[in-house]
């Protein structure tokens, strides 16, 4: 069996880029990103369509091993069938059709070293191909958790901005010293229309001082009338 060496070889080089690719710095990617929900996304759907190209390459090599198995596997029965029709042609007396077989075995065990040494060759390929689809499924699935959690982290962030442009329009909105002015002037209102009352409560008009002497000039009056009745009636 012939073994496509170039096949394999080409598909060496692209299990060694992958990991390369998957190591990237994802946050520095983001960082490039203008919607890095998208880009994880996107990462994921490149990653999955090379998973199945070498998922599809790997079950090539793993075809290759089988086959290589059988025709191994043809060979030793036909090196066994080989040995012992040559025995039996010797048990028969039959030395020079023993002599043919014998030479024909011979044949098919230097066939058997060629096919061994393509077996060899299609298992280590297997191997690799294995390891390889094995590192990239873990490798996506540890991505997929990654995405969650950025995907969570970038909500957390579109929040926080949306917040910070709702304060920073708050701020600017409110012009806090003319605020400070207005309440300043209605502390003075309030301030002058207290002291306004407290004049109020201690003016002294001449109405009221009028009242004042007018009430004491009457009870002297009365003291007075008082004072004569008791006279007159020998008090």
């Amino acid at each position: 069996m012939k073994i496509r060496k170039g096949f394999h070889m080409g598909l060496t080089d692209t299990l060694a880029r992958i990991p390369k690719i998957l190591e990237a710095n994802l946050n520095a990617l983001l960082d490039k990103a203008e919607d890095p929900a998208k880009m994880i996304d996107q990462m994921l759907i490149d990653y999955k369509r090379d998973l199945a190209d070498v998922k599809r390459d790997t079950a090539a090599v793993m075809a290759d091993v089988k086959m290589a198995e059988k025709k191994l596997a043809d060979c030793d029965a036909d090196i066994a069938r080989k040995q012992k029709a040559a025995e039996n042609a010797l048990k028969a007396g039959n030395e020079d059709d023993a002599r043919t077989l014998l030479a024909a075995k011979q044949t098919a065990e230097v066939t058997r070293q060629s096919l061994a040494a393509n077996l060899e060759l299609a298992q280590k390929n297997a191997q690799m191909m294995q390891d390889g689809y094995n590192k990239l499924v873990r490798n996506i699935e540890e991505l997929e958790q990654r995405k969650d959690v950025a995907k969570a982290k970038i909500s957390m962030a579109k929040a926080q901005e949306s917040i910070n442009k709702t304060a920073a329009k708050a701020n600017s909105a409110v012009n806090f010293e003319a605020f400070n002015k207005y309440e300043e002037k209605a502390d003075r209102m309030l301030a002058e229309a207290n002291a306004s009352a407290e004049l109020d409560e201690q003016t002294v008009t001449a109405e009221s001082l009028t009242e004042k002497y007018t009430s004491a000039g009457d009870s002297a009056s009365v003291d007075d009338e008082l004072a004569a009745l008791k006279a007159k009636l020998g008090m």
